[in-house]
């Protein structure tokens, strides 16, 4: 159904309800798991690759529509997720596949969001909801379908009560949601590909802010023994790894409430590890270095970014997902900001093509640079793997100048 006007809005016990905090209602069916759900509402454009979508956990507490239409045909299969569980908090598209047909599907996308309790609905004029969040920007919202539609005494709720709820709801800036996502215990992954079986060419400290299990395979690819870390880790504790260089990933949530990533982030800068940053590493990397964070009114999430390189004048077709920027200067080389200067010359590297969106930093005097769109690509386009292979040669460069000292 399309959106109807909160005030004329009707809606029965069988229906599932999408209700927006500006007032915007939308009534259609239940997909997934039936109940009540609440969190940031945000669109992803990719056509294809939703399994990678509802894993990645920079999704957490938010509500994803698909602006592709037909969802579910290839189901599920046990290959394809970023991570361990599904962490989107719901989930809204047009017209979900009644079948499945793949040579890989192990189950269908309904039944997983069933057993694990992502509440959804389908149904609904997506294209429109986009268009308002376009115009309005993203927002809090809930899905309410069975028992949740209902009051104490068994009666239907009204759309301010609903309303009420979505807006007892967190808002996204100001919440520190990395520390949730991230992994509790070190884990290890190692060379694979040509490189299996061998000794590791250089060491990692990937620390998990909610990185996407493609991220460490993708250096594991190029030789790396790569350890994934928790988000508490100390720098004590990460410096006994010894490793020839540090990650920060992708990941959740307001990188101004991340303090303690920041501080640890300085530390490893001071120390001269090479460094890489991807999505929230990149802003923290900006706020290392002194430079601001702010959130879009929309964010980018799909698979069909373009970004120009402006180190080489390349375009990129890359995959996104963030809802927050850093604000540096683009088209000239600064000092960093953070203590006069402390670490040296910087400049932006990438600029997202559609809004000039900061997508990169470079820094001149310091072996650091970060992304903030998604060179892993799972799914999307492989036109920004040359990134690994950049973190790569800065690791090389790094431990021969260290043997040569």
């Amino acid at each position: 159904m399309n959106q109807i006007d909160s005030e004329t809005v009707s809606f029965a016990p069988d229906d599932a309800v999408l209700v927006l905090e500006d007032g915007q209602v939308y009534v259609g069916d239940s997909y997934g798991a039936i109940g009540k759900t609440t969190g940031e509402i945000v669109f992803a454009t990719g056509m294809t690759g939703y399994q990678e979508t509802l894993t990645d956990p920079s999704y957490d507490r938010q509500i994803v529509v698909q602006t592709f239409p037909h969802i579910g045909d290839t189901g599920i299969n046990r290959e394809d997720p970023e991570s361990s569980r599904i962490w989107v908090a719901g989930y809204v598209v047009r017209d979900p596949s009644p079948t499945v047909s793949n040579w890989r599907a192990t189950g269908s996308l309904d039944d997983d969001l069933v057993a694990e309790h992502i509440v959804g609905i389908s149904h609904i004029d997506t294209r429109k909801l986009v268009r308002h969040l376009r115009s309005a920007g993203v927002m809090r919202a809930g899905i309410f379908s069975g028992d949740a539609l209902l009051d104490d005494e068994g009666r239907l709720k009204t759309v301010a009560a609903l309303i009420d709820e979505v807006k007892a709801t967190p808002q996204m800036k100001g919440l520190s949601l990395y520390d949730e996502v991230s992994t509790k215990e070190t884990y290890t992954v190692g060379p694979c590909g040509e490189y299996e079986g061998k000794e590791p060419l250089y060491t990692v400290a990937a620390v998990d802010l909610g990185v996407k299990g493609m991220t460490p395979h993708r250096m594991a690819e190029r030789g790396c023994r790569v350890h994934v870390v928790p988000s508490t880790i100390t720098f004590e504790e990460l410096t006994a790894l010894n490793p020839d260089g540090v990650f920060f990933s992708n990941g959740p949530g307001d990188p101004e409430q991340a303090d303690p990533e920041v501080e640890l982030l300085r530390k490893v800068l001071d120390a001269g590890y090479p460094f890489f940053g991807i999505c929230f590493g990149n802003q923290l990397l900006g706020r290392a270095l002194g430079f601001g964070t702010y959130k879009l009114k929309f964010g980018h999430r799909g698979i069909n970014q373009p970004v120009k390189d402006l180190t080489t004048g390349k375009v990129e077709v890359t995959a996104h997902n963030h809802g927050f920027a850093v604000d540096a200067p683009i088209g000239e080389t600064v000092d960093a900001p953070f203590d006069n200067g402390h670490f040296g010359k910087v400049f932006v590297s990438h600029i997202d093509l559609n809004d000039d969106v900061v997508e990169g930093l470079q820094c001149v005097d310091i072996p650091a640079f970060s992304v903030q769109y998604h060179p892993e690509a799972a799914a999307g386009p492989h036109d920004a793997a040359y990134l690994f292979d950049r973190f790569v040669d800065l690791m090389k460069t790094s431990k021969e100048e260290n043997r040569n000292a």
